[in-house]
């Protein structure tokens, strides 16, 4: 008896002293969006650079399908979008996490007509991520700076959006993206207020411009108001579904110089985040494949720091 009791005290303690599942790295396509844009690769050459770079998921930014954005019928375009997405994930066995949605209108707009009009554009990306097994779609709230205004039109347009998600497993996340949307404790009056369990964030490490002029960016040089960015990403993880970890510059020893990564992935630890950490390389230094490595080489030692 003495000898099994040991034992299963044993596995007790074993049981609750491994460590915790580590997040899994997925990559932001919008960190390869200057090759794209200049005709170097395919917005479907994404699946083999991510697989060839190591990560587990992918994030897709719709803008960088022009033939989807501008087609004249847009849902077949989008259909045509999918059936290639899925094919190529499932070639080199990567994971769909989310779709990042520009240019499809403002969710956070006084107008209703054009509101609902943005919402209804919205829900077609939310059936496109339905259809490749995705868990989200990143939206943006950037619109108005009168908080009233702003908020009112934001809880409308993503109360509608999660209810219609939710049959479909879709969540409807949020990233900081300038204006109020970078303004951490507005952003979750928004997100508390909408009391949706599909509804959540996306923290970005580098979006936290709440200036007028500026459009999310702490390293736009027109952006003259930055929110702290520390307690920004504090305020929103514990909605958060998704984290961009993202760059711009890097020093000598790998470190990004305008973000304590260190810190940052403490405070995702803190609220135990095991989901994708989103790879995001937006700098202007580096080509974009050696800051994608730099940047994940980075995440990677702060995760391994946090496991010891």
């Amino acid at each position: 008896m003495n000898k099994l009791l040991t034992a299963l005290l044993a596995l007790l303690v074993f049981s609750c002293t491994k460590p915790a599942p580590q997040p899994k790295l997925s990559l932001a396509q919008w960190s390869l969006h200057r090759m794209i844009w200049e005709k170097n690769i395919s917005p479907y050459d994404f699946a083999e650079y991510a697989h060839n770079l190591g990560f587990k998921g992918l994030e897709y930014v719709n803008q960088l399908y022009p033939e989807v954005m501008l087609a004249e019928d847009k849902a077949a375009a989008i259909q045509d979008f999918v059936a290639k997405n899925n094919e190529l994930a499932k070639k080199y066995q990567l994971q769909n996490v989310l779709i990042m949605i520009d240019g499809e209108g403002s969710l956070s707009v006084a107008d209703e007509t054009e509101r609902t009009k943005a919402v209804e554009n919205h829900k077609i990306w939310v059936d496109a991520a339905s259809a490749m097994n995705c868990s989200a779609i990143r939206v943006n709230l950037h619109g108005s700076n009168d908080f009233e205004t702003w908020s009112e039109a934001s809880i409308k347009s993503l109360t509608e959006l999660a209810n219609y998600g939710a049959d479909k497993n879709i969540n409807i996340l949020v990233e900081n993206h300038g204006r109020l949307s970078s303004n951490g404790e507005a952003l979750m009056q928004v997100i508390n207020r909408v009391d949706l369990p599909n509804c959540g964030t996306l923290p970005d490490y580098g979006n936290f411009c709440i200036a007028e002029d500026g459009y999310g960016s702490i390293t736009d040089e027109n952006c003259s108001e930055v929110y702290d960015i520390y307690k920004g990403v504090e305020e929103m993880m514990p909605k958060a579904m998704a984290l961009s970890a993202k760059s711009f510059d890097f020093d000598t020893e790998g470190n990004e110089i305008n973000i304590d990564y260190t810190r940052m992935l403490a405070i995702a630890n803190k609220y135990n985040y095991q989901g994708f950490i989103g790879i995001e390389y937006e700098g202007n230094d580096l080509p974009e494949i050696e800051g994608i490595v730099a940047t994940r080489n980075l995440v990677l030692k702060n995760l391994s720091a946090n496991e010891n």
